[in-house]
């Protein structure tokens, strides 16, 4: 039997096998105590349209406003790391490794009660504020390195032809090379922005109003309200409609990019 035939035998049978346990699955589930605690009718119903215009609104504008003070601070972070002088080298490091070996929610925590009883000073937009400042910090270590990468990655020659031209070192840096490198990581600060529109969901423990609850604690307080887990499949949903046409995108972008290396 040649290995190509072997080959399509064992993909069916993996595929024969996946649609057995599907259909075993199904078989075996109790659909009608499904539909009563996951497809209840009435409890979608209820959750309209606040689970779109406050929920979902709020969860994108919470990672939006997180990504964008990242970003910031993680160029500000990437370029102290690259600098020729060592305390701007070592306060970056320091601050990146960090930060990324804190779990968010600690961040998170730190931020909405430490902060304000070890200083006496509390972020504006009081405990919203301190939640999305904790995901700045955070989120910033991590695209720090990505930045960092992604400036490293650029072509030495391009920043040797800009300065044979009389460029200064500033601007060869915002004119040649910063505009190539975040050509670069676009596929990994997508990504990113993903798991930050994710890690919004732990800001339901600094507590909120309800104009300013996001996907996760809008459904907790729904499913506490209806005794009823409808609201946690239809916030998976929303999840699902928000980040799978970004993780699609970074997918392609990746394509692309190795597309052009070849």
């Amino acid at each position: 039997m040649k290995r190509s035939t072997r080959r399509r035998l064992g993909e069916g049978a993996l595929y024969g096998l996946l649609g057995a346990v599907v259909v075993a699955l199904a078989v075996a589930a109790d659909w009608p105590e499904i539909q009563e605690n996951f497809l209840n009718g009435d409890v979608l119903r209820s959750l309209w349209p606040e689970i779109v215009t406050v929920a979902a609104k709020n969860t994108v504008v919470y990672t939006v406003i997180a990504f964008a003070g990242g970003l910031a601070l993680a160029l500000v972070l990437a370029l102290m790391k690259l600098s020729p002088v060592a305390p701007y080298r070592w306060l970056a490091t320091v601050y990146i490794e960090f930060f990324r070996g804190l779990p968010a929610l600690v961040v998170i925590l730190a931020m909405g009660f430490a902060i304000p009883i070890a200083f006496q000073w509390r972020p504006p937009g009081g405990s919203i504020g301190a939640g999305v400042l904790a995901l700045i910090i955070v989120s910033a270590a991590y695209i720090a390195e990505t930045l960092r990468a992604g400036i490293q990655a650029v072509p030495v020659g391009q920043v040797e032809a800009a300065r044979s031209l009389g460029m200064s070192g500033a601007w060869t840096t915002v004119s040649v090379v910063l505009p190539q490198a975040l050509r670069i990581v676009i596929p990994p600060l997508t990504n990113e922005f993903v798991l930050l529109i994710k890690d919004t969901s732990l800001l339901f423990v600094l507590g909120m109003a309800i104009d300013e609850q996001e996907l996760t604690t809008f459904s907790r307080d729904a499913l506490t309200t209806n005794a009823n887990s409808s609201p946690l499949l239809a916030v998976a949903v929303l999840y699902l409609i928000i980040t799978l046409p970004l993780t699609r995108l970074v997918a392609y972008l990746e394509r692309r990019s190795m597309v052009r290396v070849r």
